[in-house]
C-alpha cells in the first residue's frame, strides 16, 4: 500500500502555482477545498459539502480563496492537493476515505508528499468494532481504511468507519517535502453528516489553536419573500458600506437570502454590529423579511398560528397537497392545522367544497370565483381561521388564449374578513410554478397573522383583474 504507481515526485507547475497568493487580503489566512469523487463530476449527487466548510471557516476568519472537485484519478487529485498546498494555508479534502477501489484518498496523499503508509491498529480495531455493534463481519477491505500517512493525525469518526486525518503538508519544486512552511491538510469523509461531525469537533478546533487569535468572524441570514434580488440590493444600497463589513444576496427559488458579514477584533463587538444592520435591513425591508438563519415560512406561519390561538385549513387543486405537506413538515402542526383536502377535479370542488356547478360552469376551475369558493368551503368544513386555496394552470399544457399556462388564483378565507383571492401568471416550469404559488398562500397567512398588507411576489408578473382586498369572491 505504498504510494500510487506513476505519480510520485517530478517538477511541474503543480508545486509553484500561485505560491504569492498564500496569506494575502489583509493577513487573512486562506483555505482551499477539494471534493474527490467521480460522481460529483457528473452530477449525480449535489455537492453540499463545500458550502458547509466554507461557512464554517469563516467564523474563524479564515477565506476559502479556491474551491475544486476532482475524479477519482491518481494523477488529478495528486495535482490538485500539490496546487492547493502550495498556495493557501489550509487545505480540506473530502471524500475517497471509504473502503472500495476508487478511494484513493489517503494513498494519493501519502504519495504526494513521499510519505509511507503506516497502519494505525487502533483504528482497526475501532472499524472491527463498529461492525462488531451493528452484529456485522468487517470486510478486509475496510482494513485499507486503518492505513495512514506517516506522521498524520488521525481524526476519529465516531458515526462511520473512515477517520480522517491531519497532516503538515509542503510541497517544493522538486517534489516531496519542502522546507517552506506549507499548509495544515486534513483529509475527511464525503458522506454530509460524518464530515459536519468531524468538522465541529476536530478540524475546527485545529484550525483555531493553529490559526486563531486574528479577530473573529460573525455573519447571519435573513430570508426573504417577493422581491427579487437586484430590487433588494437597490433597497438597501445605502446598508452595510462600512469597511469590514459585506452584505451578500443568493437566490435559493423561491426566496431571496440576505447574508451580512462582519470582520470585528471580538465576538461582542461582531454581534452588535449584526445586530445593527439586521435592524436596518428590517425596518427598511418590512415584512419582505419572513424569517433568519434556519426559520422556514411554514415554521415562521406555525409560530404566529400557534402564538395566536389560530386554526388553518386548506383546498388546493394545481398546487396538489404540497401547501398542506409543507405545514405538516413542521413538528408540533397538529396544535393549528385543521386538515386539507385535493379537488383536482370539478366534481371534488363542487361535492367536498361545495363550490356551486353553476359558478364552475361559468367561471371555468380556475379563475377568482372558483378560487374564493374554495377557501370560504373549506374554512367552514373544518371550522378553522383561515382557509386558503389555489387553483391554476400549472403546465406544461392545458393552457388558452384566454387563460394561459402558468396562470393560477390564489384565495384566502379569514374569520371577521373578507375573501381575499388574486390572479397571477408566473411563466414557470411545473415544479417552479407549484412551489412558488404554495409560498405564495403561506406568506398570505402570514402577513395576515402579523396585520399587514397582502401582497404578491413583484419578482414575477401580475394577471390583471386581481380582486382587491375586501372584495367578496364568489
Amino acid at each position: 500500500m505504498n504510494g500510487v504507481n506513476g505519480v510520485n515526485g517530478g517538477d511541474g507547475a503543480s508545486g509553484k502555482a500561485s505560491k504569492d497568493v498564500k496569506g494575502v487580503k489583509n493577513g487573512v489566512k486562506t483555505a482551499e477545498i477539494i471534493t474527490i469523487g467521480d460522481e460529483i463530476l457528473r452530477g449525480e449527487i449535489v455537492d453540499s459539502n463545500k458550502a458547509l466548510i466554507s461557512e464554517r471557516l469563516l467564523q474563524l476568519h479564515i477565506d476559502t480563496r479556491f474551491q475544486t472537485s476532482v475524479l477519482d484519478d491518481p494523477a488529478d487529485m495528486v495535482d490538485a492537493i500539490r496546487r492547493a498546498v502550495a498556495r493557501c494555508d489550509i487545505v480540506l479534502l473530502s471524500g475517497g476515505l471509504g473502503p472500495t477501489r476508487d478511494d484513493m484518498t489517503t494513498a494519493v496523499v501519502a504519495d504526494a508528499f513521499g510519505r509511507e503508509l503506516v497502519l494505525d491498529p487502533e483504528s482497526l480495531e475501532t472499524i472491527r468494532s463498529f461492525f462488531a455493534r451493528l452484529g456485522r463481519e468487517m470486510s478486509d477491505n475496510n482494513s485499507k481504511q486503518a492505513y495512514f500517512p506517516e506522521g498524520a493525525e488521525i481524526l476519529a469518526n465516531p458515526i462511520g468507519t473512515a477517520p480522517g486525518f491531519m497532516i503538515h503538508a509542503s510541497y517544493g519544486a522538486a517534489g516531496g517535502e519542502a522546507n517552506g512552511a506549507g499548509a495544515l491538510l486534513f483529509a475527511m469523509p464525503g458522506v454530509p453528516r460524518e464530515l459536519e461531525r468531524m468538522m465541529e469537533e476536530q478540524v475546527l478546533p485545529a484550525v483555531a489553536r493553529r490559526f486563531g487569535g486574528g479577530g473573529v468572524v460573525r455573519a447571519r441570514l435573513l430570508k426573504t419573500f417577493g422581491l427579487g434580488e437586484s430590487s433588494l440590493d437597490e433597497k438597501l444600497h445605502h446598508i452595510a458600506r462600512e469597511e469590514g463589513v459585506d452584505l451578500g444576496f443568493r437566490t435559493r427559488f423561491p426566496d431571496n437570502y440576505l447574508r451580512p458579514v462582519v470582520r470585528a477584533s471580538s465576538v461582542e463587538e461582531a454581534e452588535e454590529q449584526l445586530d445593527g444592520i439586521c435592524r436596518e435591513v428590517r425596518e427598511c425591508l418590512g415584512a419582505l423579511v419572513y424569517g433568519e438563519g434556519d426559520e422556514t415560512m411554514e415554521a415562521v406561519v406555525g409560530c404566529l398560528l400557534r402564538e395566536q390561538g389560530k386554526w388553518i385549513a386548506v383546498a388546493e387543486s394545481c398546487t396538489g397537497g404540497m401547501i398542506a405537506e409543507h405545514i405538516t413538515d413542521v413538528p408540533g402542526s397538529s396544535e393549528y392545522f385543521a386538515g386539507g383536502v385535493v379537488t383536482y377535479s370539478n366534481e371534488s370542488k363542487s361535492s367536498l367544497l361545495g363550490v356551486p356547478e353553476e359558478v364552475l360552469q361559468e367561471y371555468g376551475a380556475v379563475s377568482e370565483p372558483v378560487a374564493a369558493a374554495m377557501a370560504e368551503g373549506v374554512r367552514e368544513r373544518f371550522g378553522s381561521d383561515f382557509g386558503v386555496s389555489t387553483t391554476g394552470i400549472s403546465g406544461p399544457g392545458g393552457g388558452s388564449d384566454e387563460k394561459p399556462v402558468g396562470l393560477v388564483y390564489i384565495g384566502i378565507a379569514r374569520a371577521g374578513c373578507d375573501t381575499h383571492v388574486e390572479g397571477f401568471v408566473f411563466p414557470l416550469d411545473r415544479t417552479r410554478h407549484r412551489t412558488l404559488t404554495a409560498q405564495v398562500a403561506l406568506d398570505w397567512v402570514r402577513r395576515s397573522l402579523l396585520g399587514v398588507e397582502l401582497v404578491g411576489p413583484s419578482l414575477l408578473r401580475q394577471r390583471g383583474g386581481a380582486a382587491p382586498p375586501g372584495s367578496g369572491g364568489a
